[in-house]
């Protein structure tokens, strides 16, 4: 048991370190900056956020590590096409190699530069995604000139067949393309994007990129619970493998920590830290104390041991604990009793608690925007 317990920490800590690398280029004014923000659920004007501006603001290529995640990093590339970097070259200057995936990005039209830079990236056995920004803006504009004619699935059907045509004229074959607007990410094709990615990505790097999505929709949350669901029964096996283990108070020891470091990165994962939740609500003009409302779950607060200490003695994992630190003291037989005991305190409260926390992530979504997002 102590072998399988070592092999499965080892794999989920392999999980929990797996890089990810996402490059972000396009030309200059595309809104690339911007976007690098809004993938990492950040506004243009916090602290730890890309430059922004109408002109070309990034110099060389620039890390921006997810704030919660920071395994997690979104490099902001030179734009394509400037003067000091030209499309023949730009792999080479930006440390091709270095990153994952590629996402190309344009407000108006793809243009040469782009198709080059895609082409060079497939040579190399890359993958990359051409994202067309800025779609709101042009729904905007659409709608004020001819209001009457309005319609926003044949406008936006109109620029992604422009879009097409403009790459397959320089030789880029059935080219996917994803619309976004960087100040309304939950609109139109992000979660088409996400949904491929999360195909295209292996499984340890998927693992990583869902976690670090802004929750932004009732899908993602549904993701990241199904996700983190699935590591339960791995951390409820170490709590098992240490307890058998027949040392006195080792296994109780263990399945505090597992507890409550899980139960912490669920509530941040999920965006139930002040920090999140104060964000959102600026972002969606209420009161944080009103959205904290629908709060049922006590882990919205900071996990601490006696926080971890109290549900576990409300929900009766306390008694269990205490019958396993005497159990363990037993050889063999009580060794077995201890690991059986503890294996059933850590998978029922990772359990319950992360559908706590996914339920008032569910709750708060919905507040915060009014609608079934």
């Amino acid at each position: 048991m102590a072998d399988a317990a070592s092999k499965i920490m080892e794999n989920l800590q392999a999980l929990e370190n797996a890089r990810l690398d996402i490059a972000v280029t396009g030309e200059s004014g595309s809104g690339k900056s911007s976007f690098v923000n809004a993938i990492r659920g950040l506004g243009d004007e916090d602290d730890v956020s890309a430059a922004t501006g109408v002109v070309e603001t990034t110099l060389k290529p620039t890390p921006y590590p997810h704030p919660k995640h920071p395994n997690v990093t979104v490099w902001d590339l030179p734009g394509i096409g400037t003067p000091d970097f030209r499309s023949d070259t730009y792999l080479e200057q930006v440390n091709f190699s270095r990153y994952d995936f590629f996402i190309l990005i344009a407000s108006e039209r793809f243009k040469t530069n782009h198709a080059r830079l895609a082409q060079e990236i497939q040579k190399q056995g890359k993958r990359f995604y051409f994202v067309r920004s800025k779609v709101d803006a042009d729904l905007e504009a659409t709608k004020k000139r001819r209001p009457h004619a309005y319609n926003e699935e044949g406008i936006l059907q109109q620029i992604r067949e422009n879009c097409q045509a403009c790459l397959e004229a320089e030789n880029v074959m059935s080219p996917r393309i994803f619309l976004l607007s960087n100040w309304e990410l939950s609109k139109y094709d992000f979660v088409l994007l996400e949904e491929t990615l999360e195909q295209e990505l292996p499984s340890h790097k998927r693992h990583a990129f869902l976690l670090a999505l802004p929750n932004i929709s009732l899908e993602i949350l549904h993701k990241k619970r199904e996700a983190l669901q699935k590591q339960i029964w791995k951390l409820a096996t170490i709590s098992c493998g240490v307890a058998a283990v027949p040392i006195p108070g080792l296994s109780v020891a263990c399945d505090m920590t597992i507890l409550i470091k899980s139960l912490s990165e669920y509530r941040k994962d999920f965006g139930l830290d002040d920090d999140s939740l104060g964000k959102l609500a600026e972002k969606v003009g209420k009161p944080v104390e009103e959205i904290k409302e629908v709060i049922k779950s006590p882990l919205a607060r900071e996990i601490s041991r006696d926080v971890v200490v109290k549900m576990l003695t409300k929900a009766g994992g306390g008694a269990l604990m205490v019958a396993e630190y005497f159990a363990s003291a037993v050889p063999i037989f009580g060794s077995l009793a201890a690991g059986g005991i503890s294996f059933g305190t850590t998978y029922y409260m990772l359990r319950s608690s992360l559908n706590e926390v996914a339920d008032d992530a569910h709750r708060v979504l919905i507040k915060a925007f009014e609608s079934d997002v």
